[in-house]
């Protein structure tokens, strides 16, 4: 009986683990995460939020129009955001630059205050899913072959909320932007289903879709199928710290 205590204690410390996910330290618990959008007319303002990780975009999906797109690491205090500047499609010599935000959150609407603007955005989703968190590819198949990408200055990151994805290439010491993507998403039964709704680079391919076999393992993201150029691919994505 003096033992109970002991058990009663670690019950309720798994329970905390599984219910709240601290036994993965990389999801964030943050009131920010998720996908939140602004729309003006004919364009959309779209903010991921995820594993300390942001990407603001611009784009007209009806017009298949990509307009600009910026982002970084942040860290938050009381209602505060600091953002790292880490891409910027119109202004490389943004890259390294800190930007300070104050924040609120209120029947799913989150006010931005900072750097001369005030923004409200609708939530679009909690981001929650076996996919939500901030990627880096770190494996490719190439002549059969699995290809090791150790982690430089310019990278491929992938960010994904509840509903929403991302991908961004960037260079975070030159400023060096190369290309974006995004739109929704779906993960279920080892598919994972892209739609794209902006492409920097092609236009064309908005409105298309992406499938993809995908399973995550060992906290890996593994996918296979074909690019948006329609070459075979096989890659695989870890949870970028």
């Amino acid at each position: 009986m003096k033992r109970l205590p002991l058990l009663q204690s670690f019950i309720v410390i798994v329970l905390l683990f599984a219910v709240f996910g601290f036994s993965d330290p990389l999801k964030s618990i943050s009131p920010l995460s998720g996908a939140w959008s602004v729309a003006d007319n004919n364009t959309t303002t779209s903010l991921l939020v995820s594993d300390g990780y942001c990407m603001i975009t611009t784009y007209d999906k009806e017009g298949k129009k990509f307009i600009n797109t910026w982002g970084g690491s942040f860290a938050v205090e009381n209602n505060q955001v600091k953002l790292n500047i880490e891409f910027n499609s119109d202004d490389k010599t943004q890259v390294g630059k800190t930007r300070t935000y104050t924040y609120s959150i209120q029947n799913n609407m989150l006010t931005t205050d900072g750097n001369g603007e005030r923004t409200e955005w609708k939530r679009v989703d909690e981001g929650k899913g076996a996919l939500a968190g901030n990627w880096r590819i770190t494996q490719r198949k190439q002549d059969d072959k699995m290809a090791d990408m150790p982690l430089r200055a310019r990278r491929t990151l992938k960010l994904l909320t509840g509903t929403r994805f991302q991908w961004a290439a960037i260079n975070i010491e030159t400023g060096e932007f190369s290309g974006t993507g995004g739109g929704t998403y779906t993960f279920a039964n080892s598919k994972y289903t892209e739609h794209i709704e902006f492409f920097s680079r092609d236009n064309s391919r908005v409105g298309s879709s992406l499938h993809f076999d995908g399973k995550v393992e060992d906290g890996n993201w593994i996918h296979s199928g074909l690019s948006s150029a329609g070459q075979p691919i096989y890659e695989i994505w870890s949870r970028f710290k």
